[in-house]
């Protein structure tokens, strides 16, 4: 009986350190899913936090952009109405302040002078092609202007030429000195020539003598176009 019980003893005692190691080999099974499992989760979590925070990122660069690009256009909203706007200003300014003929220039400064009391003595002109080939070409005409009078005639005949209809650039002012009580005046002055319309052709194509028809009195002579220079100079040959 002794031998016997010892044998079930040592048998129960192998059965149970059998099943407790089964049990703890389950249990360690499980722990180590568990962590895994928190692992995996963790991991998913940053990867997702990590996405959230680059695509709010994304989201605020779009969104800066965007409104930089909404910025940059607002000067462009209206711009087909302002270019329109612009050109009828350009059309009105040249058919209304920019003279077409030479005539009309030596014209203006003559009429202008006796105006003002002031004698015009002489005017030179030089001419360069202005946006040549263009819808909007222009003869730019600059002038070398010598008169005298007394100062404050002088002074108002500067001040007329600026606030004149015909526009006029003035460049240069210089006294030149005084004589028999007349003040010298030397000036240097732009304008620019548009394009003849319609009927303004025929005067425009007579330029030959057209300045000096346009002044009054003895100023005429003293006032020639490179048309009628050439032209003289031709005569001579």
């Amino acid at each position: 009986m002794n031998l016997r019980g010892a044998v079930t003893s040592q048998n129960f005692a192998d059965r149970t350190r059998a099943l407790i190691t089964l049990v703890n080999l389950h249990y360690a099974g499980v722990g180590a899913l568990a962590l895994l499992n928190l692992v995996l989760g963790f991991s998913v979590f940053s990867a997702w936090r990590a996405a959230s925070g680059q695509n709010a990122s994304t989201m605020a660069a779009e969104t800066s952009a965007l409104r930089d690009a909404e910025s940059q256009a607002k000067p462009l909203e209206g711009l087909d109405a302002k270019l329109q706007d612009a050109t009828t200003d350009a059309n009105t300014f040249s058919r209304t302040r920019l003279p077409y003929a030479y005539s009309q220039v030596a014209g203006e400064l003559g009429a202008l002078a006796k105006r003002q009391g002031v004698k015009l003595n002489g005017v030179q002109y030089t001419q360069a092609a202005v946006m040549d080939g263009t819808a909007g070409a222009l003869t730019e005409v600059r002038m070398d202007a010598s008169l005298s009078g007394d100062y404050r005639p002088l002074v108002l005949f500067v001040n007329g030429l600026e606030r004149d209809r015909m526009f006029f650039v003035i460049t240069a002012v210089a006294l030149t000195g005084q004589q028999s009580g007349a003040v010298g005046l030397r000036m240097h002055l732009t304008t620019y020539l548009r394009a003849p319309v319609g009927a303004e052709g025929t005067e425009a194509g007579a330029e030959g003598n057209g300045a000096a028809k346009a002044l009054p009195d003895a100023d005429a002579a003293l006032l020639e176009t490179p048309a009628a220079a050439a032209a003289a100079t031709g005569g001579g040959q």
